[in-house]
């Protein structure tokens, strides 16, 4: 496990923001942290980064324990919380180098970085002029200058347009299979984490309500196939004599549970044959407030 805590605990005053944290997140894996705002996401960030100090549990990270090891194990850390530090007033680039001087890295890396976040053409640009989007990547070139195993990102695509959400995401997929990093990544955006995942946590209220990987949290998401059909209770009674299982029947869809692609398919055929009208048919998956729910009363 590159990270893995054990009964990590945190006060801020009288208010417990982390319970017993126990986080495992293997190496080579992109690791969503996922929870509502306030969940106490940023606060297991910063004590994984040691920027708030352990009060009770242990953190160990590459196998070693973060208060004895602090500065080998932070020197192969890379992290972006919340915004980048970044100075406007400069260019991609010079915002680059700058970090390369202070950092003691080879500025050969610099041009490495430009190009591995698609920031060639704009490193001579103003960062002030970057998009949301282009200044989240120049954030993440940042981290990634001194080449670390481990890159921390605290709600990475918060704020971003949805090219910039896909731009940061390709990004961090591209770091875990071709660059051989491991990405922990905090969110609460269900959907956009199950896109690039492998690993997940669900944080609520400073306790974790579910960790594994993505499939895991599948099987207890149980994502529904969502119909709009015209004529639903017919159309629902067509299914159930064909085996399918109806869930829910409104005026204009019905849900069938998600079992594959194919199954979308017959269902879709088998309505059109017999002279259903279908105006859409996808794959719906429970929202993460509602997957709290089911998690905790599993619990």
């Amino acid at each position: 496990m590159v990270i893995d805590t054990q009964g990590l605990s945190f006060h801020f005053g009288s208010q417990q923001v982390v319970k017993s944290l126990s986080l495992q997140v293997p190496e080579g894996s992109i690791y969503g942290f996922l929870g509502p705002n306030g969940a106490g996401k940023t606060t297991t960030i910063k004590l994984l980064l040691n920027l708030l100090k352990t009060e009770e549990g242990s953190i160990r990270i590459f196998d070693k324990d973060l208060q004895s090891n602090r500065i080998a194990i932070l020197a192969q850390i890379g992290s972006l919380i919340e915004q980048p530090a970044i100075y406007l007033h400069l260019t991609g680039k010079e915002n680059l180098m700058n970090r390369a001087l202070l950092l003691e890295v080879p500025e050969s890396r610099v041009d490495e970085m430009l190009a591995l976040v698609h920031l060639k053409d704009a490193a001579n640009k103003k960062a002030g002029k970057y998009s949301l989007g282009m200044k989240q990547r120049l954030g993440i070139a940042l981290a990634l200058l001194p080449d670390p195993k481990l890159l921390i990102l605290d709600e990475p695509t918060n704020g971003l347009d949805p090219n910039g959400i896909i731009e940061v995401r390709e990004l961090l997929i591209k770091l875990v299979t071709k660059h051989n990093k491991t990405v922990f990544v905090s969110s609460h955006l269900l959907a956009e984490v199950e896109r690039m995942a492998t690993h997940v946590g669900i944080i609520d209220h400073g306790e974790l309500l579910f960790q594994g990987s993505i499939k895991d949290l599948e099987a207890i998401s149980q994502p529904r196939v969502q119909v709009e059909v015209n004529n639903t209770v017919d159309a629902a009674n067509l299914l159930k004599k064909q085996g399918f299982t109806v869930t829910d029947i409104t005026e204009d869809n019905l849900s069938v549970p998600f079992i594959s692609k194919t199954q979308m398919s017959e269902i879709n055929a088998l309505l059109n044959k017999n002279n259903y009208q279908v105006y859409s048919i996808h794959k719906v998956q429970k929202d993460l407030e509602k997957l709290f729910l089911d998690i905790t009363q599993k619990a």
